[in-house]
């Protein structure tokens, strides 16, 4: 199995940990200032961003430890250790909207609405969007580069917090107007995104997890194999993801007539075939005589 390069490593780990120093920035200031203030929309971009920062925790030591080789317990290697990762940090994104539902539709029915808005309130949410959009952009970009679904899920992290700070930001200039219903509305429409990014990030791990095939890949490989002249059928294609890594199994049939030699160069050129179309991808090939089917 290819391993990464210690350089690739390298920068993950580093995303990955200045993820965790920005989630506890940005925390820190909106638990403050949400106090000072009152502001629930605030308050519940706290909560968001410390389950953010338990999240970035979580996906610096998945990067970690699923670097790792495989071995003797692990013959795929550790990759799933990211997508169980993603997974955990779905439920976190469940757990920040109950909070948040529950406590903007206790204040919309007790009338509990009033906040004291100040410089500072703005100051720390600005702040907080430019911090998750240098961030978001960071983390997807290494995400991207090494198929990376642990990181991907921070970077969603990341991104539903911009969205959703532009909302408390509507909300904390209502509140200038005496519109203070709109604070607690911001924070049920905060909700409502986490909710969305939560179901995204939760159906991608989950299906790894469960070694769900993915349709668009089986279609390429059964392509890519019925391209290919010297194969005269095939059958039990079974494809699983593991991290950044995809493993192809499968069964070829070839003429009887050809050497054991001979086989072997076509099941090579099958195996290279479809690791130069799916990248990070390891392919075992099984050779059988076509009189045999």
């Amino acid at each position: 199995m290819q391993i990464e390069s210690i350089e690739a490593q390298k920068e993950k780990r580093k995303v990955a940990f200045v993820s965790v120093i920005a989630a506890i920035v940005i925390t820190s200031g909106k638990l403050i200032i949400g106090l000072l203030t009152g502001s629930l929309g605030i308050l519940s971009e706290a909560l968001h961003s410390a389950l953010d920062f338990v999240a970035a925790v979580i996906t610096y030591f998945a990067v970690k430890v699923s670097a790792k080789p495989a071995d003797k317990d692990h013959p795929y290697g550790h990759g799933k250790f990211e997508n169980l990762s993603a997974a955990i940090e779905t439920l976190l994104l469940l757990v920040t909207c109950i909070w948040i539902i529950y406590e903007a539709s206790h204040r919309l029915l007790t009338g509990k609405l009033e906040i004291e808005v100040n410089k500072w309130s703005y100051v720390v949410v600005i702040a907080s969007i430019i911090i998750d959009f240098s961030r978001s952009r960071a983390l997807m970009k290494a995400a991207k580069k090494y198929n990376s679904q642990a990181l991907e899920a921070d970077a969603l992290h990341f991104s539903t917090d911009i969205y959703s700070s532009f909302v408390v930001l509507i909300g904390l200039v209502c509140a200038n107007f005496k519109i203070y219903i709109a604070d607690s509305i911001a924070a049920l429409v905060v909700a409502i995104i986490v909710i969305f990014i939560a179901y995204r990030i939760g159906k991608q791990s989950i299906d790894v997890l469960l070694d769900r095939t993915s349709p668009e890949t089986t279609k390429k490989v059964n392509s890519l194999l019925k391209s290919i002249p010297d194969i005269h059928t095939f059958h039990d294609v079974k494809i699983r993801t593991s991290g950044a890594y995809t493993f192809v199994d499968l069964n070829i049939h070839v003429d009887p007539l050809l050497t054991i030699e001979e086989a072997h160069k076509i099941s090579t050129n099958v195996e290279d075939i479809i690791c130069k179309s799916i990248e990070r991808c390891e392919v075992h090939v099984h050779v059988e005589p076509e009189e045999a089917h």
